[in-house]
């Protein structure tokens, strides 16, 4: 998990370029989704996180998103995840 707010804006153009970044989160709400989503583009800085993977975003507690990740969030509101 990185911190948007402890990481500079080219290094982190850097890590989605190289798909070191892949998901972004809310750090408060504990909620991860695409870096394309309108909702996650809306948060503050110092509320978002970025993650490299769907696994990494769970272990540290996240669920996904209902907006972008439809599908990821009934199955995990179903418990399936």
């Amino acid at each position: 998990m990185v911190q948007h707010d402890k990481i500079s804006d080219s290094d982190l153009r850097n890590k989605i370029k190289n798909t070191e970044i892949c998901f972004g989160g809310n750090r408060k709400l504990k909620i991860y989704g695409t870096l394309k989503c309108s909702s996650g583009k809306r948060m503050k800085r110092e509320n978002r996180v970025f993650f490299l993977s769907e696994n990494d975003a769970s272990q540290n507690g996240f669920r996904p998103c209902g907006h972008c990740m439809k599908t990821e969030y009934q199955n995990w509101k179903n418990g399936l995840i």
